[in-house]
């Protein structure tokens, strides 16, 4: 944890930052050679399967694992994190400091092209980020952008950040998330998100990798590109591919069978078990950051603002009589062979400033209490059963996603107050239903950056990313002042408050926690250095 230096040292180091150790970004990064996987390329291939689906390959138009996966891939970003840590380094950046309380400066590497021959300059990372807000698709990340007041290039090289919060502690970070991929400003339109096939054609790619052929949640293949010189280096491996899935049964079958290389998410918890007894395989974990959620619609759920029976107060009740029936342990166990934890909260334990609200305000002990669900029910006048809609999705979270849905519901169900209505979606639909359609679904979130801002700002500022129309201005603020606090026990003591403050409000309840698991075959190499706490998937550290 880097600790906080009183004042700013002005056109020199960027300001130690409390919850983030900028290490690499004011100057030339330790590795702008080449990161874990720089050197000559080995001759070998590699294949990754996943039942993980792209939903766009434009950085405006999604905010999933799936398609944050290619990206990292194939965009380059102002800053970026080596493999083995979760901190910002130089990616096309040469230097990267505030240069006032809300001006984050960055010099860009001078001479850097795409792969398709266009220069990559100052133009295309202000255009980027323009891009994010004047399109704001709600399936987009431009919700990261929130502190961003506006962004400048002044000459080729120079890009300057204006932003509202004074010494944004989280900023850095954020230009390594999903929001952060620039792209070619010769290639895609300012105001609508562009094809992935038109994407393809032109090769507007500036990252490691160039995509060679793209058959959409079916296989994506990909070769070097020579004109990258960013953090990650030359990739260890000659050519990489990405097989898709429709489920995990295949997905397992092909990595026992040798016939891809490495199978990231999502495995059953008895396929990993089983897979760890396989001589040829191995099992390889890293620190996880995924939390798994019920989301509620505040429009749409029971009693919601645009229902016929629209009623604040019973809303809430019906949230909160949820949350003290929910039996998370129970989950974890039966379902998850505890692969995952119970998340009382909504920022993972072990990062700093989380707590566990959830487990002191809702059941008792951690543990379901349905006589204070009825209480709280019969307090605010709500008829029972309660018919509630919920919706899950079995490929993007895994097929264990229909048992921990059928678990809820039987949960929820057990002692006559619910009444629900469950059922599945394919991913691809369900990303762009869920924000209008759905009175409450499931979620799966995994973090952009390694703090805990990046839990509670995309679901809980006003212009949120779940588009659920929760809105809460004294979480708004506590939200922007945390963000500039300079002092770590200042800022932890903010970040406790709003998990205190939305653990009142549930516009979201927080069922489990889980970490990164990939099975890999034993000739693979380069698997650990990837599973690191900035949650990002290398194909270019892979070798065999």
């Amino acid at each position: 944890m880097a600790s906080k230096k009183n004042g700013m040292r002005l056109a020199a180091a960027v300001i130690g930052i409390s919850a983030i150790a900028l290490t690499g970004c004011t100057g030339p990064s330790s590795n702008d050679s080449g990161g874990d996987g720089s050197g000559e390329a080995s001759s070998a291939p590699i294949t990754l399967g996943t039942t993980d689906k792209v939903t766009s390959l434009d950085p405006a138009a999604s905010y999933d694992n799936g398609s944050f996966m290619v990206m990292n891939q194939i965009y380059p970003f102002v800053l970026n994190s080596e493999p083995g840590s979760p901190d910002p380094s130089n990616d096309l950046a040469e230097s990267a400091e505030y240069t006032s309380p809300t001006e984050f400066t960055v010099k860009l590497k001078p001479g850097l092209k795409w792969a398709n021959g266009n220069d990559l300059d100052s133009k295309d990372v202000k255009f980027s980020f323009d891009r994010q807000l004047e399109i704001a698709d709600p399936n987009g990340p431009s919700s990261l952008l929130g502190n961003m007041e506006s962004v400048e290039a002044p000459d080729a090289t120079t890009v300057v950040f204006k932003l509202k919060v004074a010494e944004d502690q989280t900023f850095p970070q954020v230009l390594t998330s999903p929001v952060g991929p620039i792209v070619d400003d010769e290639v895609f339109p300012a105001d609508k998100v562009l094809d992935d096939q038109e994407i393809v054609d032109a090769k507007a790619f500036g990252g490691q990798y160039i995509i060679d052929s793209y058959n959409k949640n079916n296989l994506i293949s990909f070769t070097e590109n020579e004109a990258y010189q960013g953090v990650l280096g030359a990739p260890a491996n000659s050519k990489a591919a990405i097989k898709y899935y429709a489920d995990a049964n295949n997905l397992k079958l092909e990595v026992q069978q040798n016939k891809i290389d490495v199978a990231w998410r999502s495995l059953t918890p008895t396929d990993i078990e089983d897979l760890g007894n396989e001589e040829s395989l191995s099992v390889h974990k890293g620190p996880g950051g995924e939390l798994r959620y019920v989301v509620f619609n505040f429009d749409s759920m029971p009693y919601g603002a645009k229902t016929d029976d629209a009623d604040e107060a019973k809303s809430l009740a019906v949230r909160q009589a949820a949350a003290h029936l929910v039996d998370r342990q129970a989950i974890a166990t039966n379902v998850y062979k505890d692969t995952f934890t119970p998340a009382y909260s909504y920022v993972p334990q072990g990062f700093t400033g989380a707590i566990e609200p959830l487990k002191d305000m809702y059941g008792t002990d951690g543990k379901p209490d349905a006589a204070k669900a009825k209480k709280a029910l019969e307090d605010a006048g709500v008829e029972t059963p309660v018919k509630l809609a919920l919706q899950y999705n079995p490929d993007h979270y895994g097929p264990n996603s229909g048992d921990e849905y059928a678990l809820v519901e039987k949960q929820l169900e057990a002692d006559g107050l619910f009444d629900v209505d469950l059922k599945s979606t394919e991913w691809v639909t369900y990303q762009k239903q869920r924000v209008t359609d759905y009175p409450a679904y499931q979620l799966g979130w995994f973090p952009d950056y390694s703090d805990a801002d990046n839990y509670l700002s995309p679901f809980f500022a006003t212009e949120n990313f779940l588009s659920n129309g929760y809105e809460n201005a004294e979480v708004d603020s506590l939200i922007s002042e945390q963000r500039g606090q300079s002092d770590v026990a200042e800022r932890t003591a903010s970040i406790e408050e709003l998990q205190r403050m939305v653990a009142e409000d549930l516009s979201t309840l927080p069922l489990l926690q889980g970490s990164q698991v990939a099975v890999a075959g034993k000739d693979v190499q380069g698997v650990e250095k990837t599973l690191d706490a900035s949650f990002k998937f290398r194909l270019g550290v892979l070798s065999k």
